[in-house]
């Protein structure tokens, strides 16, 4: 079984342009869908190579939206965006298709997992690298399989019949096979137990750490990302309410109740936590 993690090879020439600021940023963006409801709001996120930026907020805040328009998959919504840009390597890109954004190194894990239920984990990962050469694919598989030495055991298994967290880590591994530059996890703490959180999170801290690659993690578990977060934004209602580093929004008073479920009284009930919208002090 493999041990170690392989890192991708640097291809750039000696006399290379110096990498952007920003990895990906989303410019003053308001995105429709159906021509009538406005999902986002006049958003501007940056997102800076080689680190984990957190999007925080509720059940309808606009997190997940982000992620479609910057995946190229708004349209299967009915979904667009009106106004703003998404750039990449400052290049837009939200007029893009999604396979070739996912060429370019923007992929995403979609939230519920999505394996191919009637296949084996190795057909799985397999069907994640075909954009890759032979060999190149035989080194992902490798990279997925240190990572989540579980999938190597049950290898063979259909992924059907795996359980929630299996199914979690194969899909981080099938998008894992195409080397992604920025990997964009939905929710991928959501219905899964506390054991098997630990791990996830565990493996999306060394894709920074030892990978060096960019995460975009959006979150309703504000705790579990901002433990592992350099940079976070807060939304509400499709725009952004607040921002800073993870350190800064854990130590926010604001964040501990509304967010956090603590304030100076103590853990708040979750009756309480459901009903924050009604006195935050940053929206009055």
């Amino acid at each position: 079984m493999p041990t170690t993690i392989r890192t991708p090879k640097s291809s750039a020439a000696p006399h290379a342009m110096p990498a952007p600021e920003h990895l990906l940023e989303f410019r003053n963006i308001r995105i429709v869908y159906d021509n009538a409801i406005e999902a986002i709001r006049d958003v501007s996120i940056a997102v800076p190579e080689g680190g984990i930026v957190a999007l925080l907020g509720s059940n309808g805040a606009g997190k997940s939206t982000l992620l479609k328009a910057m995946s190229g998959i708004l349209y299967t919504e009915e979904g667009v965006v009106e106004s703003g840009t998404i750039s990449f390597r400052n290049e837009e890109v939200h007029r893009l298709a999604p396979d070739e954004l996912v060429r370019r190194g923007i992929v995403q894990v979609p939230e519920g997992r999505r394996v191919f239920p009637a296949l084996t984990i190795d057909e799985n990962l397999q069907m994640g690298g075909y954009t890759k050469t032979a060999a190149e694919a035989r080194d992902r598989r490798e990279t997925v399989f240190a990572l989540f030495p579980r999938l190597f055991e049950r290898r063979d298994q259909v992924a059907g019949y795996m359980s929630g967290g299996e199914q979690q880590m194969l899909a981080i591994g099938r998008a894992l096979m195409t080397d992604p530059v920025l990997l964009a996890l939905d929710e991928p703490s959501l219905g899964l137990a506390p054991l098997i959180i630990d791990r996830i999170y565990e493996v999306i801290a060394r894709l920074r750490d030892e990978m060096k690659m960019t995460v975009l993690l959006v979150e309703q578990n504000a705790q579990r990302a901002l433990d592992i977060a350099d940079y976070g934004y807060i939304l509400e209602t499709g725009r952004v309410v607040l921002d800073g580093t993870a350190k800064k929004l854990a130590a926010n008073e604001d964040v501990q109740e509304f967010y956090l479920g603590v304030s100076h009284a103590g853990r708040k009930s979750l009756r309480d936590v459901k009903h924050y919208k009604r006195r935050k002090r940053w929206l009055s």
